[in-house]
């Protein structure tokens, strides 16, 4: 009920739209053909260096369009110091190729949460000390003790969709009934049924369990039952706990422009919900097979280091026995 009342709360925060209207002409009322309104159906696509908080650096919410270049190449600096230590070492020179900062009706953004308006997401001292700690390590006993995303159980269609670094399509198809949300990067299908109704909690998802209703023309989808195992997300950098509510608002501006709004509703995790957005432009561009598991040659790989240093391991502790 609490994140149903956020979801209300924040539909200020969503553009309307204008209905059709009469022309009165001499002596009698002549009709106009009302404008097409646009559609959120189709492929979207978003390559952006997308942080989620405001720095020191860029305390504003938006920047001259003059200024966004510098400010995207410091802020993909910042991340790619990060990528060159714990993930893919591709990531660096993909940042390079990115549109730069957010682009949102107009204005280059830099960050995506908008409340509160501080920029600052509102944790509780034990999250944000959760959030800013190292990673913790994982075992390389089993394939099924290391992250979704190296066994390619996950791509980039995790709700909310946040990370963009590999210009990630986004395809939406409305059907009787349902909207299915489909993303490239992994190769995800989200279908979301048009109901008030959440499924039962004994059939789990890793895209968590959602539901849909149309206010207008904006598709509000509301998903709980996330995986706990990504609770810490990490580009942008946020947490979005198992007990936690995301509500995604889907608003087409115009018919190349469409507003994607998320709230994150969780007590235990932060103080207030918070709203974060950006926008997906429509593309002319195909969407690819995202062929992760044929490809997947890291995960044996790291299972097989592990082996030979545990070999070495123990050859050296056999020898000092002697």
């Amino acid at each position: 009920m609490w994140a149903r009342f956020v979801a209300v709360g924040f539909a200020g925060c969503v553009l309307g739209f204008a209905s059709g209207a009469a022309a009165q002409s001499i002596g009698h009322h002549v009709k106009r053909a009302a404008a097409p309104r646009p559609s959120l159906e189709g492929i979207w696509t978003a390559n952006f260096i997308l942080t989620m908080e405001a720095t020191p650096k860029t305390p504003t919410l938006t920047v001259p369009e003059a200024e966004q270049k510098a400010v995207a190449e410091a802020a993909g600096a910042e991340v790619s110091k990060v990528f060159e230590k714990t993930l893919d070492p591709e990531a660096p020179a993909l940042i390079k190729t990115t549109d730069g900062l957010p682009l949102v009706r107009g204005q280059r953004r830099t960050r995506a949460l908008v409340q509160p308006a501080d920029g600052r997401l509102p944790l509780t001292p034990e999250a944000r000390k959760e959030l800013d700690a190292p990673s913790k390590p994982r075992s390389f006993d089993n394939p099924e003790q290391r992250s979704y995303a190296e066994r390619c159980l996950l791509g980039l269609g995790l709700p909310p969709i946040t990370d963009f670094i590999f210009e990630n399509a986004l395809q939406i198809v409305r059907a009787p009934g349902y909207v299915v949300l489909h993303t490239e990067y992994g190769d995800e299908v989200r279908i979301v049924p048009l109901t008030d109704v959440h499924g039962p909690s004994a059939i789990p998802s890793r895209l968590g369990d959602s539901i849909g209703h149309f206010e207008g023309e904006t598709l509000v989808i509301e998903t709980r039952g996330l995986p706990d195992a990504e609770r810490v997300r990490g580009f942008p950098s946020y947490m979005v706990p198992a007990e936690a509510t995301v509500i995604e608002r889907l608003t087409p501006v115009s018919d190349h422009e469409l507003l994607y709004q998320f709230t994150v509703v969780d007590p235990k995790t932060y103080t207030a919900p918070w709203l974060a957005e950006f926008s997906w432009f429509r593309t002319e561009k195909p969407m690819f097979e995202h062929a992760c598991h044929e490809g997947n040659y890291s995960l044996p790989n790291i299972l097989a280091g592990a082996r030979h240093e545990e070999a070495v391991a123990n050859s050296a502790l056999a020898r000092a026995n002697r």
